[in-house]
């Protein structure tokens, strides 16, 4: 049948995933470092990946094609046990000042993409380019009350935790610094001697990706106060 589906410009794409992580139905996945189109039943021609893609690459054309076939899809699915859509990859507008909400905290966030976690960001995201990088440890923000204000504001913000999630993260934040233009690095730690790992993976991956930007350690006591070098 002929019918509306994506096209994807194989020379306009940069490898970020963003299409990828928005593709609810599984329809693109990367393949040799760019997005393809996997199978033309899995795309039901709603366009969910084009505003995803931050080079335009994606389209929409008309040509022969399988239906689109949700029952299959669904199956995909279910094999896949535990997909998680909270994986795809956005830019988060923020407002300055936003409105007050009763019975809500007054403080805004400035939390600026999705995903936070170093685990799930993608290497090749957008919001990388020209970013300052914070890299916190989780108990950052439930110690330092300011955190939002003092450190995320205007910052790309990826948090972890080595000692729970039981990974080197210095591999990943050297690609993520090695392939972007990282304007400068913060990280911020707590006090106690397992946050030695975020510290030393992040000084690892600015050293082997071979470029000089400004940074800075900071480290927080356990009773949220910034101590002195």
């Amino acid at each position: 049948m002929v019918r509306k589906i994506i096209h994807i410009d194989e020379e306009k794409c940069n490898g970020c995933g963003t299409c990828a992580e928005a593709c609810h139905e599984g329809a693109i996945g990367m393949v040799d470092g760019k997005a393809k189109l996997l199978r033309d039943d899995y795309c039901d021609g709603l366009g969910d990946c084009l505003p995803a893609c931050p080079t335009g690459a994606i389209s929409f054309v008309e040509r022969e094609a399988a239906a689109y076939d949700e029952k299959a899809v669904q199956a995909k699915k279910a094999a896949a046990h535990g997909g998680c859509p909270g994986q795809m990859a956005r830019k988060l507008g923020r407002a300055e000042t936003p409105p007050a909400e009763p019975g809500r905290g007054r403080a805004p966030s400035r939390l600026g993409q999705w995903p936070c976690q170093i685990k799930l960001a993608p290497v090749n995201a957008p919001w990388f380019d020209g970013a300052k990088l914070l890299i916190a440890a989780d108990c950052t923000a439930y110690a330092y009350a300011s955190i939002h204000e003092d450190f995320m504001r205007g910052r790309v913000t990826l948090v972890g935790c080595p000692k729970l999630d039981g990974v080197d993260y210095s591999e990943k934040l050297g690609e993520i610094i090695a392939k972007n233009d990282i304007r400068s690095l913060t990280v911020v730690r707590m006090e106690v001697p397992c946050c030695g790992g975020l510290e030393a993976a992040a000084k690892k991956a600015l050293r082997d990706s071979g470029k000089f930007i400004p940074w800075q350690v900071v480290t927080i006591s356990v009773d949220g106060r910034i101590l002195d070098d």
